[in-house]
Protein backbone atom coordinates (compact mmCIF):
# COMPACT_ATOMS: atom_id res chain seq x y z
CA UNK A 1 0.00 0.00 0.00
CA UNK A 2 0.87 3.14 -0.75
CA UNK A 3 1.99 6.49 1.54
CA UNK A 4 0.95 9.66 0.80
CA UNK A 5 2.46 12.92 2.45
CA UNK A 6 0.93 16.11 1.77
CA UNK A 7 2.76 19.26 2.78
CA UNK A 8 1.99 22.88 3.85
CA UNK A 9 -1.84 20.99 4.13
CA UNK A 10 -4.34 24.23 5.02
CA UNK A 11 -5.31 23.99 9.06
CA UNK A 12 -9.13 24.64 7.67
CA UNK A 13 -8.90 21.66 5.48
CA UNK A 14 -7.71 19.70 8.10
CA UNK A 15 -10.84 20.79 11.05
CA UNK A 16 -13.05 20.13 8.25
CA UNK A 17 -11.50 16.65 7.68
CA UNK A 18 -11.32 15.69 11.47
CA UNK A 19 -15.10 17.08 11.38
CA UNK A 20 -15.91 14.71 8.48
CA UNK A 21 -14.21 11.90 9.95
CA UNK A 22 -15.79 12.34 13.26
CA UNK A 23 -18.93 12.57 11.88
CA UNK A 24 -18.64 9.50 9.92
CA UNK A 25 -16.91 7.47 12.88
CA UNK A 26 -13.78 7.58 10.76
CA UNK A 27 -10.03 8.03 11.37
CA UNK A 28 -8.48 11.08 9.39
CA UNK A 29 -6.72 8.93 6.99
CA UNK A 30 -9.55 6.87 6.49
CA UNK A 31 -12.25 9.54 5.28
CA UNK A 32 -9.41 11.24 3.51
CA UNK A 33 -8.92 8.03 1.53
CA UNK A 34 -12.92 7.56 1.31
CA UNK A 35 -13.11 11.05 -0.23
CA UNK A 36 -10.46 10.87 -2.80
CA UNK A 37 -12.10 7.87 -3.93
CA UNK A 38 -15.12 9.92 -4.68
CA UNK A 39 -14.07 12.58 -6.37
CA UNK A 40 -11.75 10.83 -8.53
CA UNK A 41 -14.86 8.22 -9.55
CA UNK A 42 -16.74 11.60 -10.35
CA UNK A 43 -14.00 13.14 -12.34
CA UNK A 44 -14.15 9.87 -14.52
CA UNK A 45 -17.95 10.18 -14.51
CA UNK A 46 -18.48 6.52 -12.47
CA UNK A 47 -21.32 6.66 -9.99
CA UNK A 48 -20.51 5.73 -6.56
CA UNK A 49 -22.81 5.20 -3.74
CA UNK A 50 -24.06 8.20 -1.51
CA UNK A 51 -22.56 8.27 2.14
CA UNK A 52 -25.93 8.08 3.02
CA UNK A 53 -26.77 4.58 0.94
CA UNK A 54 -22.85 3.24 2.41
CA UNK A 55 -23.05 0.43 5.05
CA UNK A 56 -22.19 2.08 8.20
CA UNK A 57 -19.08 0.79 9.74
CA UNK A 58 -19.13 -2.06 12.69
CA UNK A 59 -18.11 0.33 15.32
CA UNK A 60 -21.40 2.79 14.30
CA UNK A 61 -23.89 -0.10 14.25
CA UNK A 62 -22.64 -1.37 17.06
CA UNK A 63 -24.72 -1.23 20.26
CA UNK A 64 -23.58 1.36 23.01
CA UNK A 65 -23.55 -0.26 26.45
CA UNK A 66 -26.53 1.50 28.65
CA UNK A 67 -24.03 2.54 31.30
CA UNK A 68 -21.48 3.81 29.05
CA UNK A 69 -24.18 5.99 27.24
CA UNK A 70 -25.37 7.48 30.55
CA UNK A 71 -21.71 8.80 31.69
CA UNK A 72 -21.58 10.16 27.73
CA UNK A 73 -24.99 12.12 28.28
CA UNK A 74 -23.90 13.14 31.76
CA UNK A 75 -20.78 14.95 30.38
CA UNK A 76 -18.42 13.04 33.40
CA UNK A 77 -16.17 11.77 29.92
CA UNK A 78 -15.97 15.17 28.20
CA UNK A 79 -13.67 16.81 30.99
CA UNK A 80 -10.28 16.43 29.11
CA UNK A 81 -7.86 15.00 31.57
CA UNK A 82 -5.30 12.84 30.36
CA UNK A 83 -5.79 8.70 31.16
CA UNK A 84 -2.30 8.67 30.80
CA UNK A 85 -1.20 10.83 33.48
CA UNK A 86 -3.49 9.67 35.96
CA UNK A 87 -2.37 5.99 35.57
CA UNK A 88 1.29 7.56 35.93
CA UNK A 89 -0.05 9.36 39.29
CA UNK A 90 -1.63 6.13 40.22
CA UNK A 91 1.55 4.13 39.52
CA UNK A 92 3.77 6.78 41.24
CA UNK A 93 1.63 6.65 44.44
CA UNK A 94 2.40 2.72 44.78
Amino acid sequence: MGTLVIKSFPEEIHARLRLAAAAHRRSVTQEAIHLLDRALHAQQGESRPALSEEPAPYWARREMLPAYRALLESGALSGGTDSGAILSEERDAR
